[in-house]
This record gives C-alpha cells, sequence and structure tokens, in this order.
C-alpha cells in the first residue's frame, strides 16, 4: 500500500528514506526550476571551482535542496506563474549525478531516468519525483510565489526560486535504487 507524505524542503536523509516507490507527496517550501542548459552552467562552475580550488559560486545552495525541471510560461494577469508543468528528466541525467554527489537531495519532472542517475540517487541518498504531466495549469496553482534567481537570459529556462504549497509528487526513484517505472513494467507483464 503506497502512502501519502506531507513533507517540506529543505529535504534530509531522515525524511527522505521513509520514502518508497509510488508514494504520494504532498511537498512544501522552496523549490529551484532548472532546465539543460541552466544544469549545464552549475556543473561548468562546480567543474571550473574544482581545477581552481575554491568554493563554487553557484545561484543558491545544492545542500538538502529540490531541483524542478520546469520552464514555467509567462503568468496571467492575477496568476502568480503561468502553466508549469515537468519536463522529461533524462535530458538531465548528464548533469544530475554531480549535483547529487554535491548535496542535491531530490528532482522532480516526468518521465524515467538513466541507470547512472538511479545509482548517484542510491550512492547519495537523494530521490526523483514525477509530476503529472499534461496537468501544467492545476500544478501552476500549487506555485505560491516565483523569484528569478540566476541566469536570466535563459527566459523560462532561467533558475527560478518557487515557493510551493502541497505540491503533488509521486515518488519514482526512491534511496534504495527502486524504479517505479520497473516496477510497473514487472505487474504488466505478470497480467499479460
Amino acid at each position: 500500500m503506497n502512502n501519502l507524505f506531507r513533507i517540506e524542503t529543505p529535504l534530509d536523509e531522515e525524511t527522505i528514506s521513509k520514502l518508497k516507490i509510488g508514494d504520494k507527496v504532498l511537498l512544501n517550501g522552496i523549490v529551484y526550476t532548472a532546465r539543460d542548459q541552466a544544469h549545464k552552467r552549475l556543473v561548468d562552475e562546480l567543474e571550473k571551482a574544482g581545477k581552481e580550488n575554491r568554493q563554487p559560486n553557484l545561484p543558491f545552495p545544492l545542500e538538502g535542496q529540490v531541483i524542478y525541471y520546469v520552464g514555467p510560461a509567462p503568468s496571467r494577469p492575477g496568476m502568480v506563474i503561468g502553466p508549469a508543468g515537468p519536463t522529461t528528466s533524462g535530458r538531465m541525467d548528464t548533469y544530475t549525478p554531480i549535483l547529487l554527489e554535491k548535496g542535491l537531495k531530490g528532482t522532480i519532472g516526468k518521465g524515467r531516468r538513466g541507470k547512472d542517475t538511479i545509482e548517484a540517487m542510491k550512492k547519495y541518498k537523494a530521490v526523483y519525483f514525477v509530476a503529472v504531466g499534461g496537468a501544467a495549469v492545476l500544478i501552476s496553482k500549487r506555485i505560491k510565489r516565483i523569484e528569478t534567481v540566476a541566469y536570466e537570459d535563459l527566459g523560462p529556462e532561467a533558475i527560478y526560486r518557487l515557493e510551493v504549497e502541497d505540491f503533488p509528487l509521486i515518488v519514482a526513484n526512491d534511496v534504495y535504487g527502486n524504479d517505479l517505472f520497473d516496477e510497473g513494467m514487472k505487474k504488466y507483464r505478470k497480467v499479460t
């Protein structure tokens, strides 16, 4: 039986160790947005700082944070944000293990993650949540505040700081290396 958890950011290992694939989550607190080009810039800065033996100059601290793969649409009058549906997560798999190593604890998107990313989530104790695709307008109603943090030149792919309230998610990959997509395929094969 899947559980319902109401959790807050920043995430810690104690909280996410309780989550299992298929669990429903209502996320509250601060979430940062980032897509392909923002991820590249974050990782480039981490690598440059490592070569120069200095602390990285990141637009937000990675430790315990959650990144939502989204490029929000412009808001309409009276709205905090426009439609804000999840982006396909696999495109960020090149960068995600490095961010997890540096303390990132959660990601939100849609679709499967690659094997290396799942292994990194297990190693660094992180979790992947899926948001329901096609529900961008409904999801946007759970975002209470938005602020541009970095890379404004990327437009909707800039990094934004979102304040979310009861943001509905499902655990797709847990800290134990389990994969909701694999489990779903196994169940489907048993009934066909």
